[in-house]
């Protein structure tokens, strides 16, 4: 049994597949109330692991974990001694790329240093998953494709090799089975850096259509990401990240060829994958 965190993510939910497709049992962990639809066979427990008391009767017979740090929170130390308790024998952080190559704010790259270090204090085996751009963030731009064919945001000219989430939970997977080296750092990203006005000109050529990237100052995305009544964590983790983008592109690496032994999905893979997300 492999017990997955932040299961209603794109990750998440990736990964949860990939298993399932190999006849591994899963459990999913998600903190919302509301209805979510998981394949037939995945166990689906419902709670708040800020405070992850309620998960220890859960975790008998788990053999690993997959964390993801925001859906965990400050429980995560709690939530690995209760794992180690219980006979957990791996786990599989899911860290990012800024813990390495610093961009954006400070505080959000040492919240995953905190908790890559908290992973390698715990007792179990670990792998930790330093994670480029998801390609995903780029449904942020279907409302504006569908109805229009400019989108408007800020620093187009930041540039990173976004990551297919295919990929992310194909290493996911091999790690949480055992199959990847224990106690080990992979850093992971597609195979091409792009800045924002080619991942829309690519989202264009997969749906049929000439799309082109206005950029806007960026307090005006702040605040217009405000009055959509998303947090203040979320513009600013966002054109944080852009602004250093803008002037040093993120880092590409290897690693997901070097791992899997095929070459990584491309942002054109991904945008096809996705294409009746932004069609109108």
């Amino acid at each position: 049994m492999i017990l997955i965190t932040g299961a209603n993510g794109v990750v998440g939910r990736q990964v949860i597949s990939q298993l399932l497709g190999e006849g591994t049992a899963v459990t999913a962990v998600t903190r919302g109330s509301g209805e979510t639809r998981f394949p037939d066979g995945v166990r689906v427990l419902r709670g708040d692991l800020f405070h992850p008391e309620w998960i220890e009767t859960a975790l008998h017979g788990v053999e690993a974990l997959q964390i993801s740090p925001r859906a965990v929170g400050p429980g995560l130390g709690q939530l690995l001694r209760l794992a180690a308790e219980r006979g957990v024998r791996r786990t599989v952080l899911l860290s990012a790329t800024t813990v390495e190559y610093p961009a954006g704010e400070a505080r959000f790259a040492a919240q995953f240093e905190h908790a890559e270090k908290a992973v390698m204090n715990s007792g179990l085996d670990w792998t930790i998953l330093r994670l480029a751009d998801f390609a995903a963030n780029a449904l942020a731009w279907a409302p504006q494709i569908k109805t229009g064919d400019v989108v408007r945001g800020a620093y187009g000219r930041a540039a990173t090799s976004p990551l297919h989430e295919t990929d992310i939970a194909a290493v996911a997977q091999r790690a949480l089975r055992g199959t990847l080296q224990g106690e080990s750092v992979h850093t992971l990203t597609g195979p091409q850096s792009l800045d924002q006005s080619e991942k829309v000109r690519l989202i264009g050529a997969a749906i049929g259509r000439t799309l082109s990237f206005q950029e806007l100052p960026p307090e005006q995305v702040r605040q217009g990401m405000l009055a959509q009544g998303l947090p203040e964590e979320v513009p600013a983790r966002l054109l944080g990240s852009l602004a250093d983008y803008a002037v040093r592109p993120g880092p590409t690496t290897s690693t997901v060829h070097d791992l899997l032994g095929r070459p990584a999905l491309t942002f054109a893979d991904w945008a096809r994958d996705n294409a009746l997300a932004f069609r109108g």
